[in-house]
C-alpha cells in the first residue's frame, strides 16, 4: 500500500504544480466549527499548498488562539503564534513556529489539515512523513482539509488502520462534510 500511496503522491504534487492557481479559503471561515471555535490549529501553507495566510490572518483578527505545528522527533507539537513572521523558523520548506509548545491538547477546537487530495470518505492524501495521522489520533478537535477543486477524490484512496478521517474538506468555494 505505501507504493501505491507514492505513486499517487508524486502524480499528485505533479498535477498541482502544473495547475497551481492561487486561491484563498476565506469559505471555511463561515463554517460553524470555525466560528465558534477559540483555539484553532492550522499552518503555514508553502509552495503549490493551498493558501492558509488568508485564513491564520483572519483567526488572529477575531481573536482566535492560533496554533501551528512544529516537529519534534516524529511527533508534531502545538503552538501558539502572534502571526509575527519572526516567530518562525523555516527549515527545508516548512515553517515553524518558536516558542513553548502546547501541553493541553483538549484546547483545540478545530485543525485545518494540508492535503493532496481527499476521498469522499474523509481519508487524505498527505505528503508521506505521517505526522498529521500521528497528531490526528489525539486530537478531538474538528479536523478540516484543504484542497484545491480537482483534488475531492471520487475514488477511494489507500488507507492504513492507523490513518483519522478528515471531518470535512474546504476547496475555494465550497466546505464539504462527511458523514460518520
Amino acid at each position: 500500500m505505501t507504493n501505491q500511496k507514492a505513486i499517487l503522491r508524486d502524480r499528485a504534487r505533479r498535477e498541482r504544480s502544473q495547475k497551481f492557481i492561487s486561491s484563498n479559503f476565506n469559505v471555511i471561515l463561515k463554517a460553524p466549527e470555525i466560528e465558534s471555535a477559540t483555539t484553532i490549529a492550522s499552518y503555514v501553507s508553502y509552495e503549490f499548498e493551498p493558501s492558509t495566510v488568508e485564513i491564520n490572518e483572519a483567526f488572529l483578527r477575531s481573536g482566535k488562539v492560533l496554533l501551528l505545528p512544529r516537529i519534534n522527533g516524529v511527533q508534531l507539537e502545538w503552538v501558539k503564534w502572534d502571526g509575527d513572521p519572526a516567530n518562525l523558523i523555516t527549515k527545508k520548506k516548512i515553517s515553524e513556529p518558536v516558542g513553548p509548545a502546547l501541553t493541553d491538547l483538549s484546547q483545540i477546537q478545530a485543525i485545518v489539515v494540508p492535503a493532496l487530495r481527499i476521498d469522499q470518505s474523509g481519508f487524505r492524501l498527505g505528503q508521506g512523513g505521517g505526522y498529521y495521522d500521528r497528531a490526528l489520533v489525539d486530537l478531538k478537535a474538528w479536523k478540516i482539509g484543504l484542497v484545491y477543486a480537482g483534488e475531492l477524490s471520487s475514488e477511494v484512496l489507500p488507507h492504513e488502520p492507523h490513518d483519522v478521517p478528515l471531518d470535512a474538506a474546504a476547496t475555494p468555494s465550497i466546505v464539504v462534510r462527511f458523514n460518520r
